[in-house]
């Protein structure tokens, strides 16, 4: 078991100094800019996933209306795999690849920002909530990993953590969603 413990943190440690290797700090300052943007426009944020990225979704929202490290008014971002009884309705009614998608399309607007979290790029839940959202002048950013699936083709950004291991692609989704969270704050809060 230590050679396993001793075997994840020096793949965690490898998977981490290839980050400024490979264009991360670049894309992460592009979504930020994107997510001030929305944010100082009015508009608002909404994330979702499956699972753990589900999880991660929530927990974006939760850092966003909440707060992170500073002390500032809420932003708007919700999760939209939280609610049940709205993704029981549409699963049961329609299909659970409709669940994300038709709660973009009743609750986004021309300005908001989609942000799909899936580790293989494929959850078709988020593709299709995607594909809504660029018809209807949202933007999409995507944090993915693997090779990015059908989420590459399909976002305007993205984040690519290249790792056949999902944890270890979890474990640079919520990295990216904190660095996300810093740097939103700190910048909406400078002035304040």
């Amino acid at each position: 078991m230590k050679k396993l413990i001793s075997d994840v943190i020096d793949e965690s440690i490898k998977n981490l100094n290839s980050l400024k290797e490979n264009g991360f700090e670049e894309i992460l300052l592009k979504i930020s800019k994107d997510i001030i943007e929305c944010i100082r426009n009015g508009n608002k944020i909404m994330i979702a996933g499956n699972g753990g990225s589900a999880s991660d979704a929530q927990h974006f929202a939760g850092e966003l209306v909440g707060r992170f490290l500073l002390e500032r008014k809420p932003y708007p971002a919700i999760a939209l795999n939280t609610d049940t009884s709205v993704m029981t309705c549409i699963a049961n009614d329609y299909s659970y690849d409709e669940v994300i998608s038709r709660q973009v399309e009743a609750l986004g607007n021309k300005g908001d920002i989609f942000i799909g979290i899936s580790t293989s790029g494929n959850s078709s839940n988020i593709v299709n909530a995607i594909k809504v959202a660029n018809k209807n002048g949202i933007k999409t950013i995507g944090l993915i990993g693997k090779t990015g699936g059908e989420m590459k083709e399909l976002c305007e950004t993205y984040l690519l953590f290249p790792y056949n291991n999902t944890a270890r692609v979890q474990e640079h989704h919520i990295l990216s969603i904190h660095l996300l969270c810093d740097i939103v704050e700190r910048e909406l809060e400078k002035n304040q």
